[in-house]
């Protein structure tokens, strides 16, 4: 294979249309992104005219944008896209295939979302000078009722996203162990739990564990908490990595996935870098991060990149066109409430949440060159969605040449023993 070059960014939640000829910092944005070969983004975001009804569970706001905005990220110059996140099935099915719809009419290349299971898994193609590139998306983050279903024998599938479930396991001490266990006692929080095993619909609980509802405690010598993939998504997941390797040049893997197992939001659960080290481990070339809105950490595993989330690339989550029943609902506001005054609620008034955090209004934009299936450098491009902007005006992003901001990144990384040089305005990670 030649060298082939690749960029990627984080969420992309848009939800207006360009001025005509961009707005100030497209071009220097536009040309960065298009001189590489292969150019990726997440589709945080539903392209559709209510095709679907509103979902009975969101991703956060109900994502719904006008399908020509689909036009507007093609005017960046990607060609690669993920649609697999929280978001995806904020309008039910009639969404999720309406937006692949879209999709297909302006012949953008995505994966993650399909008719079914093994539609929403599977590998798309991108062919560019001097390779095909695979892409295989996924999302953690998402109500149970979006992800896509297999066929059967005699049944058919259900559309929705390509699902990676975990399980998240609470080790305790014995002293705290005991003190769960009291607590279950009182609350009888286990009762239907233990009415299912009396009756033989479910196995007892293993000796040393503890079932607290949906959590699960482990009697064990030190607090700690363990997340892991199901299995089965993972393995899914991995066979599909292999099918890609023997059908492409490159296999990159995206992963949409909020989780953390700390209060701190900077760090990715457990359960995402045991994904990441397996999928390179299966034969991907990158794994591509994205979903909690802010950086995290980059790994070099194996001498290829692991970008645990690229943060935002486009965040115009207050500029939505509508707003279901639901929305209003939810914040007790009456229901001939606008969408402008929902945001206002949400917000305080712009005074707490996303808006005011300047983590969510600064990332990076990655490159990186393939040569006989190696990286040897990675560049980082510092970019700003404009926090101080007005509503109307913010969630795009400029370059800014911002060393604050690399600084940052750094210290994300170095816990992975990653280091980022900082040349010009641009963050360098040299791989050996």
């Amino acid at each position: 294979m030649s060298k082939t070059s690749f960029i990627a960014t984080g969420d992309a939640f848009i939800t207006r249309r360009f001025p005509e000829g961009g707005y100030e910092g497209f071009d220097e944005v536009r040309d960065c992104i298009q001189k590489y070969d292969v150019k990726f983004s997440n589709l945080e975001m539903t392209f559709h005219e209510q095709e679907g009804y509103p979902a009975a569970f969101s991703g956060g706001t109900w994502a719904m944008a006008d399908p020509r905005t689909l036009d507007d990220m093609k005017s960046y110059g990607f060609n690669l896209y993920n649609t697999a996140n929280n978001h995806s099935c904020d309008y039910s099915h009639g969404g999720v295939l309406g937006t692949i719809r879209n999709l297909k009419e302006r012949d953008m290349i995505f994966a993650g979302t399909g008719r079914n299971l093994g539609d929403a898994s599977r590998p798309c193609y991108l062919e560019v000078k001097n390779a095909r590139i695979a892409l295989i998306a996924a999302s953690a983050s998402f109500h149970e009722s979006g992800m896509a279903g297999g066929q059967s024998a005699d049944m058919q599938g259900r559309p929705g996203l390509n699902p990676l479930r975990f399980e998240t396991i609470y080790h305790v001490c014995k002293e705290n162990f005991e003190k769960v266990k009291e607590l279950a006692a009182v609350t009888k929080v286990n009762a239907e739990m233990e009415n299912s095993v009396k009756n033989g619909y479910k196995n007892p609980p293993e000796k040393g564990t503890l079932p607290f509802g949906k959590y699960m405690f482990v009697l064990d010598e030190k607090d700690w908490i363990e997340s892991r993939p199901f299995e089965t998504d993972m393995i899914r997941i991995e066979k599909e990595i292999a099918e890609a390797k023997k059908q492409a040049d490159v296999v990159l893997v995206s992963i949409h996935a909020h989780e953390t197992d700390t209060e701190n939001t900077k760090v990715p659960a457990m359960f995402l870098e045991t994904f990441g080290r397996r999928c390179i481990d299966a034969g991907a070339d990158a794994m591509i991060g994205h979903g909690p809105h802010e950086l995290r950490g980059i790994e070099i595993y194996k001498g290829k990149p692991i970008f645990y989330s690229l943060g935002n690339f486009l965040f115009e989550t207050e500029t939505v066109d509508l707003q279901p029943y639901d929305a209003y609902l939810n914040r007790h506001m009456p229901l001939d409430t606008k969408v402008g005054a929902y945001m206002d609620n949400r917000s305080k008034n712009g005074t707490t949440g996303y808006g005011v955090l300047p983590e969510i209004w600064t990332s990076v934009m990655a490159g990186w060159t393939m040569e006989d299936g190696k990286v040897t450098k990675i560049e980082l491009y510092p970019i700003s969605l404009g926090m101080e902007r007005v509503r109307s005006q913010k969630g795009v992003p400029v370059m800014t040449g911002d060393e604050e901001v690399l600084k940052y990144l750094a210290g994300l990384s170095a816990p992975y023993g990653t280091e980022i040089k900082i040349e010009n305005g641009v963050g360098c990670i040299y791989i050996q």
